[in-house]
């Protein structure tokens, strides 16, 4: 039971994506041969609720457990996650930012061509898990309080207004986030959420600060399947840390400064 869990990050799954979204997405193909290696290799896929709920209760997972999660609602998901999910009969969790959803509720935000809300329902019949990643889109720990919850309140009523059913799951934008934003993740009524942080997900990590691992264009199929297989893990990502480490300094810094600067207002 407190075996560690792989927790795949995807965003846009697209033939040709644009300058913005093309190092995190993956071609068709690529997620087609990566699915079948998952099933190939006799794992379990679960959403994010029911991983979430299985380590609360104690309840056991199965043998071979992996998440396959995607974030921010690009339209591919649907085009061509979709018809793989379901033809393995693959379970899965996306995580919209319902601003950037084409619709009435579109904030014109969006980095590429994003899902619609019909879709979004084709997604939660066809059994997958419809998460809240905010309304617009914002790192949420650089927000103040209004505005933060802001942020997680109107994500979770759009998605409980357009689909009938309040989603349960969060996933972090850009993975950042703080003890504040944790508790306000929890107090707006989501009972889990996910980072990003490039390891395995365990248990002790609590249910606000899963760890997920990285999926993007580069990734070739020898370095996914020690991805979901959980080897070597911190040797694969071990540049992103230290780029990760060094931009939280400067992250640390501009925060520090614009707190000093509502406070001379």
């Amino acid at each position: 039971m407190n075996r560690p869990v792989p927790i795949l990050m995807y965003h846009s799954v697209a033939h040709a994506p644009n300058d913005a979204t093309r190092a995190l997405s993956v071609t068709p193909q690529a997620f087609a041969a990566q699915m079948a290696l998952i099933g190939d290799g006799g794992f379990t896929p679960l959403t994010t609720a029911q991983l979430a709920d299985a380590w609360r209760s104690g309840r056991p997972l199965p043998e071979r457990p992996v998440l396959i999660t995607f974030d921010d609602g690009y339209e591919g998901v649907h085009r061509h996650a979709l018809p793989v999910l379901a033809g393995h009969g693959f379970a899965a969790t996306v995580f919209v930012s319902t601003g950037w959803l084409r619709g009435a509720h579109d904030t014109g935000g969006a980095l590429d061509t994003m899902l619609d809300w019909d879709q979004v329902r084709e997604l939660a019949d066809g059994g997958v898990e419809i998460g809240g990643h905010s309304h617009t889109h914002p790192q949420l720990d650089t927000l103040q309080d209004d505005a933060l919850r802001s942020e997680l309140v109107r994500c979770k009523e759009i998605v409980a207004e357009e689909l009938g059913t309040r989603p349960v799951s969060f996933a972090y934008p850009y993975g950042y986030s703080s003890r504040r934003v944790r508790r306000a993740v929890c107090e707006a009524g989501f009972a889990q959420s996910l980072a990003v942080g490039n390891a395995l997900a365990r248990r002790r990590q609590g249910p606000y600060a899963l760890q997920r691992v990285t999926v993007r264009r580069s990734t070739g199929i020898d370095e996914f399947a020690r991805l979901v297989e959980g080897r070597a893990i911190a040797r694969t990502f071990a540049r992103d840390r230290a780029l990760t480490k060094g931009y939280a300094v400067v992250r640390r810094a501009q925060q520090a400064s614009r707190k000093a600067a509502r406070t001379r207002v």
